[in-house]
């Protein structure tokens, strides 16, 4: 299942920006002891795992798009031409566990893979908010697994035509799906793995960063708690941003008091590309628009596109050291 839809978002006003709120341990501290179950990251970094849970690998990780039918083919065609690859066979079903009828349409890129959703029907809560779907090696231990990380299950498993699916729902809000096949998938390697943005607020970020890590058997790779928050469209300013790595692919979580200038908070994926002006130039050739100017960080040069159709994304690309 894809998601998220991004239109009609209102333009950022012009008051002047508080500073972020630097990360208050006793706060953490004492929100963690009002939750029923908290998890926690202790020493900055997390020591490597011996085995990789439930993931089966980045290139079966697919970002969730819901666009309008009247924009499918433009967003297809745009997400083509900016990073290549091949797009499946459209077809319309009902996915869900529910009465609902949708075309949809799998994009398989070099740098990561997209279900795009163009639903005929109204769409049944709680689906369209579930950013991304995690391919899983079996559904019952996921959710056995996810629920003892601490995440609730607010989608129960459910099948559909070729296989199961069910949505979780992590300490600060993030919502993903897990899906399982009858028959294995054979993407083939990605040459990039993109990153899961995530925007957490200081209250919520050390509980979620602890479960996710515990759920996915990940690492904690950079916890910087000053970094450049010129990315996040607030220049001379510093914020949170911690990097994770597991088999599912890579995450950005990014710690703010959530004071973002649009359109920063509604891009879902940062994509890795090899020059990120030659892929500006073919995205804008195909009718993408540069939402945010290229900004040079310590480690990447970055932008902030906007597809037809509405759907928001960050692509990058690395800095020589």
């Amino acid at each position: 299942m894809p998601t998220i839809t991004v239109n009609g978002l209102s333009q950022p006003h012009t008051r002047r920006r508080p500073r972020l709120i630097p990360f208050s341990p006793s706060k953490a501290l004492a929100a963690a002891l009002l939750l029923p179950f908290a998890c926690s990251v202790s020493g900055g970094r997390t020591p490597a795992v011996q085995d990789s849970g439930v993931a089966v690998g980045p290139q079966y990780d697919t970002t969730h798009i819901y666009v309008a039918p009247s924009n499918l083919d433009a967003l297809v065609n745009s997400l083509v031409a900016t990073f290549s690859g091949k797009p499946s066979k459209r077809s319309v079903a009902n996915v869900l566990p529910v009465v609902s009828s949708t075309e949809m349409q799998y994009i398989s890129t070099p740098v990561g893979a997209l279900s795009v959703f163009a639903y005929q029907t109204p769409v049944p809560f709680p689906f369209g908010q579930e950013r991304t779907g995690y391919l899983v090696t079996d559904m019952d231990q996921a959710i056995k697994a996810a629920r003892e990380a601490g995440a609730e299950v607010i989608v129960e498993p459910f099948k559909d035509a070729i296989g199961m699916d069910a949505v979780i729902q992590w300490p600060g809000g993030l919502k993903m799906q897990l899906y399982w096949h009858f028959a294995p998938s054979t993407n083939p390697p990605l040459e990039t793995v993109p990153e899961n943005r995530v925007y957490v607020s200081s209250d919520q970020a050390d509980n979620f960063v602890g479960c996710f890590v515990r759920f996915a058997r990940a690492k904690v790779v950079v916890d910087d708690k000053h970094a450049d928050a010129g990315e996040i469209g607030r220049a001379g300013e510093t914020y949170r941003r911690i990097q994770i790595e597991s088999l599912f692919g890579n995450m950005l979580v990014l710690v703010t008091d959530g004071h973002l200038p649009y359109p920063f908070g509604y891009e879902t994926t940062g994509y890795r590309v090899q020059e990120l002006g030659a892929t500006l130039e073919k995205a804008k050739a195909a009718g993408v628009k540069i939402l945010s100017a290229p900004y040079t960080e310590p480690d990447r040069t970055a932008a902030i596109v906007q597809f037809p159709g509405g759907y928001i994304a960050e692509i990058h690309s690395l800095r020589a050291r």
